[in-house]
């Protein structure tokens, strides 16, 4: 509340600190922009006059006008002990939300005070769906790509799938990089009863660990120097819908447990913010990582895991699912020659079988990769054995790495350095062709001192 006279300021403390948790209360005006960059008020009250404009409110009407332009959700009444009508619609028409006239009473004030937090949070309702819908549209509009395979061993995968979908269970999949994680956790989303509502994707790989409270449960505005203003997390986002937690196996211990606390008591609390939040959603995640190793070396929480694989679903890789290769290969035939505006049409036979027969440790994802290249490097309508020599070549790769010391550090060294040289630097590139998130690569970077 801010009103140039003191008596007022007390007098409205004292009635409205029982019908609130905080109350602030300000004579300068002046100090409203500090105010407003520092904190978020459910309601504003603004005196419409101050000493140097004793009855025309034009100062409150320039206040008025300042707030709205910082904020312009934000709920301000007006208060006048010289109001009028005209000033009233005046008030209301630049923005005001009510318009209450000195000596006020209570009951009445208050009245105004709750109808006015109700329509603020209204307006926080009304943002945080105009932002759900957007990373909604925005997943959406991603490329259309669909799980596909006729094998046993995929179809094992979509029967689970419409099993779990049925339920609230909490998921764990697991499947090496390339395998199509996300894309399971998107089916069992779409056949549950929240398909209407949010499909929240995290990389946790890419959350640095000082943006991950932020990230994942939102903050108040000035809870950190860059905090600019209200964010809503992904939790919040993703309420009565489903999270999806990819790379759930990079996280270190300090931050399972604020996954572990949120999940056992389906509330977050955002940064800066006394008051909790609920929520409900089943929570999806995954990892190409092996969790009970994990639980043994001390590096993942126990507890976290049995709150997470309620029920697992362990995707295969493509070597175990040769069959699938030509339905998947014709797949992204269709797909990069349309993107590419390519007369090729045709994959021979020969070439698929020499797909079936390549080992494919980057599974699906590999895969692709590699049509895709063909597809561009071709000149004929059809793809032959020939336009994938170059998955030899990387077979070839695969054995230097492999060669020599086979402790999983060097070898994910060596593999992170080979990729690199392949493409000669280029971070991004060498992070698809290592199935990995660019941030992760630059963790491993970091990590082997590469």
């Amino acid at each position: 509340m801010i009103d140039d006279d003191e008596d007022v300021l007390l007098a409205a403390k004292l009635l409205l600190k029982k019908h609130s948790h905080h109350v602030i209360i300000e004579k300068n005006p002046k100090k409203i922009p500090f105010l407003l960059n520092n904190d978020t008020y459910d309601v504003i009250l603004l005196d419409m006059n101050f000493s140097k404009d004793i009855t025309s409110g034009k100062e409150g009407f320039y206040w008025l006008n300042q707030i709205l332009q910082k904020d312009p959700s934000a709920v301000v009444i007006l208060i006048t002990a010289y109001g009028d009508v005209e000033m009233a619609v005046k008030a209301l028409k630049e923005g005001a939300t009510d318009f209450v006239l000195k000596p006020w009473q209570n009951e009445k004030l208050i009245a105004t005070i709750s109808t006015a937090i109700k329509l603020k949070e209204s307006y926080k309702e009304v943002d945080k769906l105009k932002k759900a819908k957007e990373l909604l549209e925005a997943e959406i509009n991603q490329p259309f790509k669909s799980i596909i395979g006729k094998s046993r061993a995929i179809r094992e995968v979509f029967s689970l799938i419409d099993k779990v979908a049925e339920t609230d269970a909490n998921v764990l999949i697991l499947g090496e990089n390339g395998t199509g994680k996300e894309l399971v956790a998107r089916a069992i989303h779409q056949r549950s009863k929240r398909k209407a509502n949010s499909f929240i994707s995290v990389d946790m790989g890419a959350i640095s660990n000082s943006l991950f409270e932020s990230e994942l449960f939102g903050h108040k505005k000035g809870a950190f120097t860059d905090a600019k203003e209200d964010k809503t997390g992904k939790f919040e986002l993703a309420h009565e819908g489903t999270l999806f937690l990819d790379e759930i196996g990079n996280l270190n211990t300090s931050l399972q447990s604020k996954i572990l606390s949120s999940l056992q008591n389906k509330e977050i609390t955002p940064l800066g913010s006394n008051e909790s939040k609920e929520i409900d959603m089943p929570l999806v995640s995954a990892t190409n990582m092996d969790l009970n190793e994990m639980v043994s070396s001390g590096t993942f929480r126990q507890d976290l895991l049995y709150r997470l694989n309620t029920v697992e679903i362990k995707i295969p890789a493509l070597r175990d699912r040769p069959e699938d290769i030509p339905l998947l290969a014709n797949h992204f035939l269709d797909k990069y020659a349309k993107k590419y505006r390519k007369s090729v049409n045709k994959i021979s036979g020969e070439a698929l079988d020499y797909l079936k027969r390549y080992d494919w440790p980057g599974n699906i994802r590999e895969l692709e990769h590699a049509i895709e290249r063909a597809i561009i490097m071709n000149d004929s309508e059809v793809i032959e054995a020939a336009n994938f020599s170059f998955l030899s070549n990387s077979n070839s790769a695969s054995d230097d790495i492999l060669s020599g010391d086979l402790n999983l550090d060097t070898v994910e060294k060596n593999a992170i350095k080979k990729a690199i040289s392949i493409h000669s630097g280029n971070i991004s590139k060498a992070a698809d062709e290592l199935g990995l998130t660019r941030a992760s690569l630059y963790r491993r970077l970091e990590k082997h001192g590469l």
